[in-house]
């Protein structure tokens, strides 16, 4: 079934935003949907056991109804890169559980959103990079770019090393507070320079300024990029 691993320019850009858009959009489509958070760090103590903010969000969002510990089969108490986290905690990582737990979903729902941590390159454990579990995996790549000072330079050497080992279907913008100066002609430049199709703009929160022209995010136009 097909899978879109979410990942951004950086840690707090908005994928896990991005994420449940994607998922609230395809289930009131009718598409069986699922999210996938395979490595969460920062756990919350709930009355169901620990918990992550994000992880919870993307099963809230899903059609498919799927028990926590499928949803995020690794949760990391601290809010800290992955591979540092887990070393902390005494935790080995490894693709084999990861990969189980996506099959295991994948079997039922028509459409897997999962979210990555933090950027492209970051460290699960001393010797795997997200990237490469993710290109082991086959899974194309959604890149949220965080609409904000040095975002430029961000995506450009993002997408390059992402369609450098398995396929960038696009991306994503996500205008972050406060509202980045010259924004519209950011994201004319990224137009330019990106080959990758632009699936979606995320206004300012603050509002202002006319929207329409820009493409917004649409989970059917991703399933259309996946086929």
């Amino acid at each position: 079934m097909p899978t879109i691993f979410i990942t951004g320019t950086d840690t707090g850009v908005g994928k896990t935003h991005v994420a449940r858009l994607l998922l609230e959009q395809a289930r009131a489509e009718g598409i069986r949907c699922a999210g996938f958070k395979p490595v969460a760090a920062g756990a919350t103590d709930t009355a169901e056991g620990p918990r992550n903010e994000d992880a919870l969000a993307l099963q809230a969002a899903a059609s498919v109804e799927l028990p926590y510990e499928l949803v995020n089969p690794y949760l990391l108490p601290e809010p800290v890169a992955p591979h540092i986290a887990a070393a902390e905690a005494g935790v080995r990582m490894g693709p084999a559980r990861i990969l189980q737990a996506h099959a295991e979903i994948a079997a039922r729902a028509d459409l897997v959103v999962v979210e990555g941590a933090g950027g492209w390159q970051v460290p699960l454990t001393e010797d795997l990079l997200y990237s490469e579990l993710v290109t082991q995996a086959g899974w194309p790549v959604l890149l949220v770019v965080g609409m904000r000072l040095g975002c430029l330079n961000h995506a450009l050497l993002s997408a390059q090393a992402i369609r450098a080992v398995t396929r960038l279907t696009g991306w994503v913008a996500n205008c972050l507070p406060p509202r980045q100066p010259r924004l519209e002609a950011n994201l004319m430049t990224l137009g330019q320079r990106l080959p990758e199709p632009l699936l979606g703009v995320i206004p300012p929160a603050e509002g202002g300024g006319d929207w329409t022209r820009w493409p917004r995010l649409s989970a059917r136009g991703l399933l259309g990029t996946l086929d």
